[in-house]
């Protein structure tokens, strides 16, 4: 693809299915993206790739390009931070490290259950499973098990009594640094993303990553300000990065996160392409 073929396209480099936390199968996910006439999409699922291949297959089928992807959750200074690994290629070493990854998210789950019910919550950890389908488990699955059996009318609710931060329920993540984080992307071929950074992508937190190997910024999100997409804009280009964005889309159909509502320029995947090619050309030689 060259720019100027990107010129007037799309794409949405940040969704997810219910390989995690998404409402809607990988193949869903394609056909909706298709049916918006996107160029391409990343599935870039919480610490797994196990809805890659069925999208891949879709996207085949309907002339889509889907970027192979996922959503890391790595600890910076003891915040949470989360990183995007786009266009892996080697995913046999990913898989392995992901299982590790996959299995502290249900000994968190397990954690925060035990948690609920000391509060008078009575779900169960079959529950959580029920509700993650044999996808990556994480928080929202908790809270649809506690919404299921009455104990919050919401998402809203479920978190603000019990899984938000600093709640009764609420237990940390184990950490990944980001150093390790952007490690293992690189492992797999990828390239490393800095995910919705809004207001804390400063530029001294920028220079800091960059320094340790991280190649883009999330400029566009739903999160971010008109004032946060334009100094993310200029960091990317004054420290050499690539740009990227999306709808992190989980399947609704309204509200503040809809598929392609970014409106991403092709052009940056064009200048993502170029950067694997360059990092991968710098790992063969």
């Amino acid at each position: 693809m060259t720019a100027g073929g990107a010129q007037h396209q799309f794409v949405d480099l940040h969704m997810h299915s219910t390989a995690s936390d998404g409402s809607r199968s990988p193949e869903d996910v394609v056909a909706a993206a298709a049916s918006t006439g996107l160029f391409a999409i990343a599935l870039t699922d919480h610490d797994t790739i196990a809805g890659i291949q069925a999208a891949r297959d879709a996207g085949e089928r309907a002339g889509l390009r889907v970027i192979t992807g996922v959503e890391l959750s790595a600890v910076e200074n003891d915040v949470e931070t989360h990183v995007l690994g786009l266009h892996l290629s080697d995913l046999s070493e990913l898989e392995r490290q992901l299982e590790g990854l996959r299995g502290m998210r249900v000994a968190r789950a397990t954690a925060m259950v035990a948690r609920l019910n000391t509060l008078g919550v009575s779900i169960t950890m079959e529950d959580v499973l029920q509700h993650a389908a044999g996808g990556a488990v994480g928080r929202p699955h908790v809270a649809r098990a506690i919404i299921a059996k009455g104990f919050a009318a919401d998402f809203r609710q479920a978190f603000e009594r019990y899984l938000g931060n600093g709640r009764a329920a609420y237990v940390a993540k184990d950490k990944l640094s980001l150093g390790d984080a952007i490690a293992i992307i690189h492992r797999a071929g990828g390239i490393a993303i800095l995910a919705h950074p809004g207001s804390l992508g400063t530029r001294e937190r920028v220079a800091a990553l960059a320094h340790i190997g991280l190649d883009g910024l999330e400029v566009l999100h739903p999160s971010h300000s008109w004032d946060d997409s334009q100094r993310l804009d200029a960091l990317a280009s004054e420290f050499q990065l690539v740009r990227s964005g999306g709808s992190d889309w989980h399947g609704g159909t309204d509200g503040s996160r809809t598929i392609g509502m970014m409106r991403v320029p092709a052009q940056w995947l064009v200048d993502q392409d170029e950067r694997v090619a360059a990092r991968n050309s710098r790992r063969v030689a």
